[in-house]
């Protein structure tokens, strides 16, 4: 607390902040023995009026400790407020503004800082996994400084984007959700309805995750703190291929292949420990941050590096950060907030986990005096480059694949409070996004390749993003008579960003030292490649009006209507507009609830609300040429044609929902929690529609579409025991379940078989034969249903119709493919903390019921389960003999397909059930008197295990590894699927990982 002294002063100013030093609007603050009061606004503000130096002030708000605080002959009282056992009402960012929960009518989830640094992790998708009803975070690879898929109740569009918008202090965030640092954060708030996220317009179509950095606190003394952590990662598993005996058993049975000259059946040759290695983490992060008597500042540098378990992959960022809040005068105020990141990635493309799969286990990689060979021979392609972890890190020069990102985000604001309107301000956001990418890779001469003449090959690709916002705001927020509390938002605001790409690649480099670096010395082929330049350029303009009212703590509205206009869009259809609207009752606050002491909060919420989605690719209104070189006799020339037709008629694709919320708390508020129920349709789906052949044209994109989910979600937040100087538990569950569905598509079209689209089916489905066993010796019917087949092959659903005796009436074949849903059942996280005096342990997991999880280990799509001795390797499985008939593999070497059993597909679906530990935590705070006469406020060491172990799950039983997903639909397999139907693929392995921590604030 900051204090000034006048003399003869009849007025008194100040701030009021919560214990992080983040500003507390609506404390209400009283001259004690009186009606005379006032709030702070919005930036935690307030004036008020005293009598004389014998005045008390009263501060109090909901969920903080109550204070008075004698006058005497201050002018300025800043307040930090202690937060009580209540947080019901504690300050939640809604987007251009704040409120506290209880006034909250929209679907809004909040989690601090400190709750999201209970999981260490390189970004905040990993650090939300479980954590958020509704928001579904699922891995996309293993690789160092990888980013989830974020999905905020479901999948809403077909081709347009369905990532959530994240706004990163006030301005929109142009960048990758691994350029924020989630040691910089101080809250996160997820805007899940349409009535919450309808303010940012056709941007948060998909919700919106509002990101605050840390701060610092007016008047506050400097401080530093230091969070790090450092440790190691192993495979959590590894992968369940055959070793040499059961290889050659497998070759054996199926019969049709002979060992190569560099195989033999009594060799076992481990490629994974040959290949694997132990990787390294670590996360230094220092900030300083303090204020004076008007302003505040924070600055912060941060380093993380992530060492793989794949040799030569590797991730590294800096960020730094800086933060400056200064009042100029009584009425000014300006601020400039900088995040900037300088992140390098390499070897994300080495082919080491390939490789280490699909090596012969009975293959020798050494020679007879020990020495290592340089190729092996093996049935699959012929000679294969030997690969082992030393090799790998020997090839210096002759092998680079890295991007380097340089990104810098920024956010400047000035703001005056309007003079002689109480409560009137304007404000002004600009914010300038710049982002560069730069890709270079190197193969030498015979790297990778059985050849070793096999020729060196470059390639570069740079990217540059830049962005502006200017954001023009006026906010009026008053509370009358005591009981009337409004807060009006007015907004104009523009956006651009410009975007562009070059890649070139070439053949032949002169010299490993040139690597990437000059690629115009190529002795070889070198192509630029007009495809793969790109440019672009889009605006989006917007005007916005929002109204939040309450009454007597009883009564919440809240009205909001938006307009946007997008270039993205045909002329007469760039603008769409958006409305919405929720209310909320405050049950608890009502008289007849005066004598429920049990019950702390009971408030219901409805709302409904538009929003929309422009996020396709900028000129799509133009159609498309593509190019074609022709030749008359000895001339060339570049011939032009239409790819794509325009659509004069492309317009928004839009969606609107109904959004139902009780939330309650009781006990003095040890049970507390909200349950949701959502019901959300999305029209005007943005598509690609298929044209006929004989139009010369393949397709054009138009409005035609329509999809649907809705669903439900319960939070429960505990405290099963709570004492202070012994032992305090406290635990937390969240549960949601998504049902979506494509209502419609182009035309009238009942499917869209090459895009895996059905009506009246969910967006993310297999089309695909149903595995329903394997045939029998004695099983009816084999000749008719699967001619040529052979008991032990893999049996299908039949689902045509029978003759009067019984028989089937034709073979299996493409009808009887089936549309099988990917969606779980239901899915959630949970979290627990132990504590007993310094000592606390927390862990956090994450759960999934029901779905279908895709293996391209096990499938046909991946080669490594072919079961005929062909391939490098198979994975390891119980397979049909005429002894074990009881298997759930097919017998080796029978009918196949592509070189695959027939249907294989199939052996690749597995239910996609789960319940995992995602992170366990023993911490130790010191509050010794050695500590406190150091000058340190805290100093914490804790030790953490990530993905420590899997309590149950179907895939995990069988194969011993993660069974979350570790790659998109068409990445690390052989034949192409959908990319957006994540799987699990011969991606980076999974890791356990084992980190040593401290926290220190002095």
């Amino acid at each position: 607390m900051s204090m000034n002294t006048v003399h003869a002063q009849s007025s008194v100013t100040g701030t009021v902040v919560d214990d992080s030093g983040v500003p507390i609007p609506g404390v209400n603050v009283i001259l004690k023995g009186s009606n005379t009061g006032t709030t702070s606004d919005f930036n935690g503000e307030y004036t008020i009026n005293v009598p004389n130096e014998s005045a008390i002030l009263v501060f109090s708000f909901v969920g903080f400790d109550t204070q008075e605080i004698p006058v005497g002959n201050k002018t300025t009282i800043d307040v930090q407020m202690a937060i009580s056992t209540s947080t019901l009402s504690e300050v939640v960012v809604v987007g251009y503004g704040s409120q506290r929960r209880e006034d909250v009518t929209g679907s809004i989830a909040s989690i601090k800082g400190g709750q999201l640094q209970e999981v260490p992790a390189p970004n905040i998708s990993q650090a939300l996994q479980g954590r958020v009803a509704g928001v579904e975070m699922t891995p996309t690879s293993s690789k160092p400084g990888a980013s989830m898929q974020i999905r905020i109740r479901g999948t809403r569009s077909l081709n347009a984007s369905n990532d959530p918008l994240i706004v990163l202090d006030g301005i929109p965030f142009a960048g990758s959700i691994g350029d924020i640092n989630p040691n910089d954060i101080q809250s996160l708030d997820i805007l899940k309805d349409a009535s919450a996220s309808a303010i940012y317009g056709s941007r948060g179509a998909n919700g919106v995750i509002l990101i605050t950095t840390k701060k610092g606190q007016v008047g506050q003394e400097a401080k530093i703190t230091y969070n790090g952590y450092s440790g190691i990662k192993t495979l959590f598993s590894r992968f369940p291929m055959m070793n040499g005996e059961e290889f050659a058993a497998l070759r054996a049975e199926a019969g049709q292949y002979q060992n190569t000259l560099d195989e033999s059946d009594d060799i076992n040759t481990d490629w994974q420990d040959l290949i694997f290695e132990t990787g390294v983490l670590m996360s230094h992060d220092i900030g300083i941050t303090g204020g004076t008597q008007k302003g505040s500042y924070n600055f912060g540098l941060g380093y993380y590096k992530d060492d793989g378990v794949v040799p030569l992959q590797e991730y590294e960022r800096i960020s730094l950060r800086a933060n400056l809040d200064q009042r100029i005068g009584n009425i000014f105020r300006v601020g400039l907030t900088t995040n900037n990141n300088y992140a390098i990635t390499d070897a994300s493309g080495i082919p080491a986990v390939g490789m280490a799969l699909g090596r012969s286990p009975i293959a020798n990689p050494y020679n007879e005096d020990g020495s290592l060979k340089n190729t092996i021979l093996e049935q699959t392609s012929g000679a294969q480059w030997v690969p082992t972890n030393d090799r790998f890190y020997s090839l210096g020069d002759k092998y680079i694949n890295q991007n380097r990102a340089f990104s810098s985000y920024n956010s400047i604001f000035g703001e005056i409070e309007i003079p002689f309107i109480k409560g009137l301000k304007y404000r002004i956001n600009l914010g300038l996004n710049y982002r560069q990418s730069n890709d270079g890779n190197y193969t030498g001469e015979g790297v990778f390749s059985g050849n070793p003449e096999n020729v060196s090959t470059a390639s570069v690709a740079n990217s540059h993003t830049t962005s502006w916002t200017v954001e023009n705001l006026l906010t009026y927020e008053r509370t009358f008579a005591e009981k009337h509390k409004l807060n009006l938002t007015a907004l104009y605001s523009s956006q651009e960003e410009r975007y562009n790409r070059s890649y070139m690649s070439a053949m032949d480099i002169p010299s490993d030292h040139f690597q990437f670096y000059n690629i115009g010395r190529a002795e070889g082929q070198i192509n630029v490649d007009p495809s793969q330049q790109w440019y672009s350029v889009w605006g989006l303009m917007s005007y916005m009006g929002r109204a939040m009212y309450s009454y007597d703590d009883k009564y919440m509205l809240s009205a909001t209507f938006r307009s946007d206009g997008s270039s993205r869009l045909a002329d007469g259809h760039k603008w769409h507009s958006y409305p919405a609207v929720s209310a909320g009752w405050n049950i608890t606050n009502e008289s007849f609830m005066e004598n429920s002491r049990n019950i702390d909060l009971i408030k219901l919420r409805v709302g409904y609300g538009q929003t929309a989605n422009q996020a396709i690719d900028p000129y799509k209104t133009l159609g498309l040429l593509n190019t074609r070189p022709y030749n008359f006799g000895d001339q060339f020339t570049t011939g032009y044609y239409v790819s794509e037709l325009p659509n004069a008629d492309l317009g928004w694709e839009y969606s609107e929902t109904w959004n139902f919320g009780l939330d309650f708390s009781f006990f003095n508020n040890r049970l507390s929690g909200t349950a949701e129920y959502y019901i959300q349709n999305t029209k005007d789906v943005l598509l690609g529609v298929n044209l006929p052949s004989t139009s010369g044209v393949n397709s054009y994109t138009a409005n035609i579409g329509q999809t649907q989910n809705k669903g439900v979600e319960l939070s429960l937040n505990g405290v099963i025991f709570d004492n202070p100087d012994g032992f305090t538990w406290e635990a937390g569950l969240n549960i949601y379940a998504n049902r979506n569905k494509l209502v419609s598509l182009a035309s009238g079209q009942e499917r869209d078989e090459a895009n895996g689209w059905f009506v009246d089916h969910p967006i993310d489905v297999i089309y695909d034969y149903e595995k329903v066993g394997l045939w029998q010796e004695d099983d009816p019917y084999l000749d008719i249903l699967e001619p040529g087949g052979n008991p032990g092959m893999i049996k299908v659903k039949y689902t045509g119709e029978y003759n009067a005796d019984g028989t089937p009436v034709r073979a299996i074949g493409a009808d009887d493919r089936q549309i099988m849903s990917l969606q779980p059942d239901f899915q959630g996280g949970f979290n627990t903390r132990l504590a007993y005096k310094n000592l606390d342990l927390t862990a956090v997991g994450v759960f999934k019921s029901g779905g279908v999880l895709i293996s391209s280990l096990y499938s046909s799509s991946g080669y490594l389960n072919t079961l005929n001795g062909r391939a490098g390797n198979n994975v390891k499985v119980d397979y049909w003999t005429p002894e074990n008939t009881d298997a759930k593999y097919p017998k080796p070497g029978g009918i196949q397909s592509s070189d695959n059993p027939k249907y294989g597909s199939t052996l690749g679906y597995f239910d996609a059930s789960f319940l995992k530990v995602r992170t366990i935590s023993l911490g130790y705070n010191f509050d010794q008197d050695f500590i406190t006469n150091a000058g340190i406020d805290r100093f914490r060491i804790y030790c953490t295990v990530q993905n420590p172990f899997v309590l149950f799950s179907p895939y995990h039983d069988e194969s011993g590894m993660d069974p979350e997903t570790n790659s998109y639909g068409d990445e690390n397999v052989a034949v192409e699927g959908q990319r957006r139907l994540l799987i699990i693929g011969t991606n980076t392995p999974a890791t356990r990982n084992y980190l040593v921590g401290i926290n220190l604030t002095f």
